[in-house]
Order: C-alpha cells, then sequence, then structure tokens
C-alpha cells in the first residue's frame, strides 16, 4: 500500500488555553489526505510571532489514538504532552493513525495493514511540516511502538526522541512477555512466532491465542518482526534522546540501555518512577496500571524539563 501526499487541509480551532501570558496556545484539526483515505491530527500551536520548533508526535502501538487513550483507557499522556510543550513555546502535531480513532476508515481491513504504512504516513506528516514555514526544527517524538516508526521515516528530522521504545525486534520482545506464560502456551507461541519471523504465516492457530496471532493480523507481524530498532537508531546522525521510565511494567531499561549501546552520541535519560503511559506510579502492577485509567493525574515530573531542554538545545 504506497501512500501519497496530496492536500492538507486545516479546519476550525478546538479551543484557546492559556496558563499566563507566554503559554497561551490553541489548536487546530488537520486532515492528511491520502490515496488511501484521509488521517487526523491536532496541531497544538502557541501564539507567537516568531518561528519555533514543532515535534510530531507518534502514538505506540495498538489502538492508541492521538491522545493516548483508547476505548478501554483514558490517561491522555499524550494531549498532555503536546499541552505541556507548548507551555514552553514549542508547537506539535499529533495524530490517529491509519485505522485508528478518527483516522479509523482509512484501513480497509486488518489483513492489508503492514508495518510500513504506518512509517509512510509518519513521512507524509513530516513533509507537512517540513514545508510549513512557522517552525523552525521538526523533531519526532516516538513512543513505544511509535519510536520504530519515528526511526524509520526517509524525511530525518532535526531531533529525535524516543520514549519507551524498545530495543529489540518485536518477535524478542513478544516473546520475553510470552515467557512466563505456561509451557504448553509458550512453546505453541513461540513457534507461531519463529514461523512468522521467516515471513510464513500459520493457518491454524488455537482459539485461546487468536487475540494475538488470528490469521488477519500475521501479515502485519511479518512486517513488523523484520526490523530492529537498535539496527534503526545507529543509522540516526542527528541528535537524539533516549527517555525511559523506571516504573515501566511494559518496557525495561535493558531497552533505553540497548538503544543507548547502539547510538554512542545519544543522550539517555532515566526517570524514576515514571510508567509507560508518562505518569508517576508504582512498580507494583496493580497499581500502575491504575494510572493507565486516570487522566486527572499529572506527567512525570522529570520528563517535560527534560524534553524542553533538549528540544530548545543548541546542536
Amino acid at each position: 500500500m504506497k501512500i501519497y501526499f496530496l492536500i492538507i487541509a486545516l479546519a476550525l480551532s478546538t479551543g484557546i488555553y492559556a496558563q499566563g501570558e507566554d503559554s497561551i496556545y490553541h489548536e487546530e484539526e488537520i486532515v492528511l489526505k491520502t490515496t488511501n483515505g484521509e488521517l487526523f491530527g491536532t496541531l497544538t500551536l502557541p501564539t507567537v510571532k516568531k518561528k519555533i520548533p514543532v515535534i510530531l508526535i507518534i502514538a505506540g502501538s495498538g489502538p492508541t489514538d492521538r491522545n493516548g487513550n483508547n476505548k478501554m483507557m483514558k490517561n491522555n499522556s499524550l494531549k498532555l504532552l503536546a499541552e505541556g510543550m507548548a507551555d514552553h513555546q514549542i508547537a506539535s502535531v499529533r495524530y490517529d493513525k491509519r485505522g485508528i480513532g478518527a483516522s479509523s476508515k482509512s484501513m480497509q481491513s486488518e489483513q492489508d495493514i503492514r508495518f510500513e504504512d504506518y512509517v509512510h504516513d509518519a513521512n507524509e506528516w513530516l513533509l507537512l511540516l517540513k514545508q510549513d514555514k512557522r517552525f523552525s526544527e521538526i523533531i519526532v517524538l516516538g513512543h513505544s511502538e511509535g519510536s520504530l516508526i519515528g526511526m524509520l521515516t526517509a524525511l530525518k528530522p532535526d531531533r529525535f526522541i524516543s520514549i519507551a521504545g524498545v530495543g529489540s525486534p518485536a518477535s524478542v520482545v513478544l516473546k520475553k512477555q510470552l515467557s512466563s506464560q505456561p509451557e504448553k502456551i509458550k512453546t505453541i507461541s513461540f513457534a507461531i512466532i519463529d514461523s512468522l519471523s521467516a515471513g510464513v504465516t500459520v493457518d491454524s492457530i488455537p482459539p485461546y491465542l487468536g487475540s494475538l496471532f488470528r490469521p488477519s493480523v500475521q501479515p502485519y507481524l511479518i512486517s513488523w518482526f523484520k526490523y530492529d530498532p537498535s539496527a534503526a537508531i545507529k543509522k540516526m546522525t542527528m541528535p537524539v534522546l533516549i527517555v525511559q521510565g523506571k516504573s515501566d511494567i511494559q518496557v525495561d531499561s535493558t531497552d533505553a540501555n540497548k538503544l543507548a549501546a547502539a547510538n554512542p552520541h545519544a543522550q539517555l535519560r532515566f526517570i524514576d518512577s515514571m510508567n509507560h503511559v508518562l505518569k508517576m506510579a508504582s512498580i507494583d502492577r496493580n497499581e500502575n496500571l491504575k494510572t493507565y485509567f486516570d487522566p486527572t493525574l499529572p506527567l512525570a515530573d522529570l520528563l517535560l524539563p527534560i524534553l524542553v531542554k533538549f528540544t530548545l538545545s543548541k546542536h
């Protein structure tokens, strides 16, 4: 599925927010029209007369929308991130990926989607921003799976930020996540993963593994498994920042260390008590998961200062 950039349409503003004279900003709905449907996003734009940096925020895996939410949970992590950066005169675009949220109609069927489609879409958003004269620099910020998507774009940003990005191919990560399952489930799952890693689909899937390996999602998994984040970040020559929370129960410090080892020029920052949805949380799993459903909780204390310093620093 090749995606071509056709038209950018700006719709009416959704609101203006202020917390002092220097933190006024407004939000605009953006529509990216492609040959395979429309993608919808939000431009958060500080009200200033000078050129400012802009961040393209790429959400993580699954049905995660532009705000960091899905139908089952609401934490507003990416929305809070955009608003927090706007308070420091940094613009951002966050968007619903193909097949998700307002962009749901842009995917015909699950059978047809490939990981490369998400990369191509991110590339088209980058093209939009590169053509916009209001912005001085373009930064890509990828969260979780969005980290790898951002690494693979053909149009390279001026800076790159990985938050909670994995350091190994998705096949390795999935095996790690399944390692605590009963031996029978683990054996069957690992065999399926190995087959998909070799590019071969599996026809017979046990019902209890259907949510992970149903036939319609296997082509996507094959396309995703072939990419190694460590190999991708190694090729990046622009300033790179890797951020990892120490209370993240989905991605751990070994992933951040692996990414940093692959790109010795990258900055690596750990944040105590920050979890996967960028909130302060206990390492206790049940307590940690409660924050996934609480949009009233603020972002982890040190996250915005670290991001702002990196974004505004000189090369």
